[in-house]
């Protein structure tokens, strides 16, 4: 527990830092990856913000090794109350009263999750067939690359309306996703005795290289939807996206047993289907006032 509220505050203060390290930036676009890097890493603040997400990576790891998996993704959600305060003190940013009331009923979706758990009866697997994870991960990436680069396309319209960044929110969340159950697979390797043999026993499977996909992928997009949209929004819809995606495919493909009693199953399947339709009926354009935009676009080398 105390490890997922570390892993709340780290990703909380990370997205934030690195929101207002791009603000001052000039536009950056996946069109252009290499130049994108290349402005973030020269920033200081950029750079603070993600050692405080590799941290809660970090974090995440060890939440994994001793929470289900649903229950984990109850708790991570709930920093949500933390990101939002957090983008309102330090970014300025404003949420129309339509998102502050789906804000609160994704976090009534989340608790109606973790209530639906029993501490001892819910088993903690540590594996997965490398096959059905590849099965579920493959098509959410195909997915997730396919939604950014249609929203991409979208935005380029002069006369459409400013986006809320949902769009881009349930992308990088689906990539995010994958990257949360590789990282659980990840934990389920570090069992192996030994460093050399910790080691080739994670080469040997899926999850390294799911997660180098997503961490490049994840970066590039997420980034570019950052700047362009209110973190206030966009994070909360890429974690519900990914607690959603997490805590239903990871706890059946990692042969996690749904709750037995109708209750609890009533109420774990009630707050999954709760969170789905407030992201589906969030607004898809942008209403509130918007922070000081990033500087003008530099000239390309």
């Amino acid at each position: 527990m105390a490890a997922a509220l570390l892993a709340n505050t780290l990703y909380s203060l990370g997205f934030v830092l690195e929101k207002r390290a791009l603000t001052s930036l000039p536009e950056v676009t996946i069109r252009q990856p290499a130049r994108l890097l290349r402005l973030v890493v020269g920033s200081p603040l950029w750079i603070g913000g993600s050692l405080a997400l590799a941290a809660g990576f970090a974090a995440q790891l060890v939440v994994y090794r001793t929470l289900p998996i649903a229950a984990a993704q109850g708790i991570f959600v709930s920093g949500l109350v933390l990101l939002v305060l957090l983008s309102a003190r330090l970014l300025g940013e404003e949420t129309s009263g339509r998102e502050r009331y789906a804000l609160g009923a994704i976090l009534l979706a989340l608790l109606m999750v973790v209530l639906s758990l029993r501490e001892g009866s819910d088993t903690v697997s540590q594996d997965a067939p490398y096959p059905l994870i590849l099965l579920v991960c493959v098509p959410s990436l195909a997915a997730g690359v396919w939604l950014y680069v249609s929203a991409e396309r979208r935005t380029r319209n002069r006369h459409r309306r400013p986006t809320t960044g949902v769009e881009y929110g349930v992308a990088v969340g689906l990539l995010y996703g994958v990257s949360s159950l590789a990282i659980k697979g990840v934990s389920s390797r570090l069992t192996t005795h030994g460093i050399g043999g910790a080691v080739l026993d994670l080469l040997s499977s899926p999850y390294p290289y799911l997660l180098l996909f997503t961490g490049v992928f994840g970066l590039v997009m997420s980034q570019a939807a950052l700047q362009r949209c209110r973190a206030s929004l966009i994070v909360p819809v890429c974690t519900t996206v990914t607690s959603l995606f997490t805590a239903v495919l990871g706890t059946l493909s990692f042969g996690e047993a749904l709750p037995d009693e109708p209750l609890r199953l009533a109420l774990r399947v009630a707050g999954t289907a709760l969170a789905v339709a407030v992201l589906l009926t969030m607004p898809k354009h942008d209403t509130a006032p918007q922070p000081s935009p990033p500087a003008k676009e530099l000239a390309s080398p």
